[in-house]
């Protein structure tokens, strides 16, 4: 089962994954979501985001945009990056499932 992560404020995509509330880890299996679990933010720190998400079987982080060193550290836990979601969480899920979601230049530039 693949797992998908996405930092959401409320059910929406956060427009900055290391102050977002929480995740949303999207259980996948055979293309479809079979579930979706909330992981609080314990705190933005850099490099702790990486190793949790790692932790809880994330293989796609699904984010709004993410600065180059962000980015490095998800790759370094094999975690592929996919940035310029917008909207709702599951929306931009089904969209990457469905290959309509594409990363973008959107990365921030702090």
């Amino acid at each position: 089962m693949k797992k998908i992560a996405v930092p959401v404020q409320g059910n929406n995509v956060s427009t900055h994954f290391g102050h977002a509330p929480a995740f949303k880890i999207f259980s996948v299996e055979d293309n479809q979501i079979k579930k979706n679990e909330v992981l609080e933010n314990p705190g933005h720190e850099p490099g702790l985001l990486p190793k949790l998400l790692s932790d809880a079987g994330a293989e796609v982080i699904i984010a709004s945009g993410m600065g180059q060193k962000a980015i490095t550290l998800f790759e370094k836990n094999k975690i592929e990056v996919i940035c310029g979601a917008k909207g709702e969480a599951l929306t931009a899920v089904e969209n990457y499932l469905n290959n309509k979601l594409k990363t973008t230049d959107n990365a921030c530039s702090h």
